[in-house]
């Protein structure tokens, strides 16, 4: 069996790395033995509240030799790596005798039933903070129960309940606020496809479906985050979300791949190697959807919730580099027929539109993947709507650039070139291959 040590090693790395929004979470302990297991997080304010339920409590072997080392306390990410050193240190053998986690409460003060045990109260947090609530078993037995945690936050002038995490409580106005701009993009669209009929072609149809989902997708994020900030549960909103959050992302996808082989606009076929992207990329859109579903459906500690996560970071990198290819082989098919079919400007003008949305890709990728996973990381619970703007901005830019770039064209300039700007696009590719060699 593995040590105490070494499971309190594996619950701090999920209270360093793990933010997640909070909402009445029911969570089932069965035949456990470990000595710690998070449960859930919440970003309280200074009229923070916390409503433990507990029910069908046994023991194996029953009764345990001492109930006060088996409890529930709250820890900050901090505290939680003071607590690790006093373990280490052997100043304390258990995390519920440390002065730097808040005891909730232990089952020494277990009110007994006819049939079982059972526990209810609310508690009152004044102090405002990130904290994770956590179960402890100090006293070597297995244990099962019941557990309904509730963590809000109390608005000082209504005294209604948030149970939205301090930092996300205005996350609906935020997703409401880009459905709006997307509605806005589509309507914007809707027109232009109108007034330039001639010039549209079906990947810009294909454009709009990819606005319409994502408009959807943000009504119904904003839906599920109000129900939860009013009563504690998405009230089935998450469902809906999770549809269109696939269909989102399987459009988006496949709008890359489709843009980066040039489809539609500049040939009316797709290559074997550019279906198998799809075929790819398709797929693995599958299994990260229901990743994405496990991890919001468990909570940030559920049972192998951790697994789910990486599952869902590899597909979504796999997907990322899997679109980038089509437009790599675009770039290259675009430069090697510059030199050979004496068109060098119009293939030029192409190849210029493709590294430019070749760069803005890796952009929109490298920031949505990266840099706000870091932001998210380093800033404050206070702050954790910054990441979700930050990630709407660029998504929201990277949709505008594409549009921009590849919208329908009553003068298309790739064939209105006269022979000096071919005679200069000539000029260009000749003093490019002379800078490469």
């Amino acid at each position: 069996m593995p040590s105490p040590r070494l499971h309190l090693s594996f619950a701090a790395v999920a209270l360093l790395l793990t933010l997640a929004s909070a909402e009445i979470r029911r969570t089932d302990i069965r035949s456990d033995s470990r000595s710690t297991t998070p449960l859930d997080e919440f970003g309280f304010t200074h009229s923070g509240r916390l409503a433990l339920n507990l029910s069908r409590i046994s023991f194996s072997p029953s009764p345990p030799p001492d109930l006060s080392r088996i409890g529930f306390f709250l820890s900050t990410p901090d505290s939680w790596i003071h607590v690790i050193q006093q373990l280490q240190s052997d100043q304390i053998h258990c995390p519920l005798d440390s002065p730097a986690v808040k005891s909730i409460f232990t089952f020494n003060h277990l009110r007994p039933t006819t049939t079982t045990p059972s526990y209810d109260a609310v508690f009152n947090l004044t102090v405002a903070n990130q904290f994770t609530l956590v179960f402890a078993n100090c006293a070597d037995v297995k244990v099962s129960v019941n557990v309904i945690s509730a963590m809000y936050n109390l608005d000082p002038k209504t005294n209604r309940r948030d149970y939205l995490s301090a930092g996300k409580t205005n996350l609906p106005s935020i997703y409401f606020l880009f459905f709006l701009i997307y509605v806005s993009l589509s309507a914007t669209w809707i027109y232009t496809l109108h007034i330039r009929k001639s010039s549209a072609f079906r990947i810009h149809f294909f454009m709009l479906a990819v606005l319409l989902l994502k408009a959807l997708n943000l009504l119904c994020e904003t839906e599920d985050k109000s129900y939860i900030k009013r009563s504690g549960t998405p009230h089935g909103w998450d469902i809906l979300f999770y549809i269109f959050s696939f269909l989102k992302g399987v459009t988006l996808f496949t709008l890359i791949v489709l843009i980066g082989t040039g489809w539609s606009f500049l040939k009316p076929y797709l290559q074997d190697k550019e279906k198998k992207v799809l075929m790819i990329v398709i797929p693995l859109q599958v299994i990260a959807n229901v990743a994405q579903v496990v991890i919001g459906e468990t909570g940030p500690f559920g049972e192998d919730s951790s697994t789910w996560r990486q599952v869902f970071l590899l597909v979504d990198i796999v997907c990322c580099c899997a679109v980038l290819f089509p437009i790599i082989w675009s770039i290259k098919n675009l430069r090697e027929a510059a030199m050979t079919d004496g068109k060098a400007a119009v293939n030029l003008m192409k190849l210029t539109l493709f590294r430019q949305y070749y760069v803005v890709v890796i952009c929109y990728i490298y920031f949505t993947r990266v840099a706000v996973y870091v932001l998210e990381t380093i800033t404050s619970y206070r702050y954790a709507w910054t990441s979700v703007l930050a990630a709407e901005l660029a998504t929201l830019a990277f949709y505008v650039f594409t549009g921009y770039s590849f919208k329908p064209k009553a003068h298309n300039p790739y064939f209105a070139i006269d022979d000096e700007e071919e005679e200069a696009a000539i000029e260009v590719m000749r003093i490019e291959d002379e800078f490469e060699l």
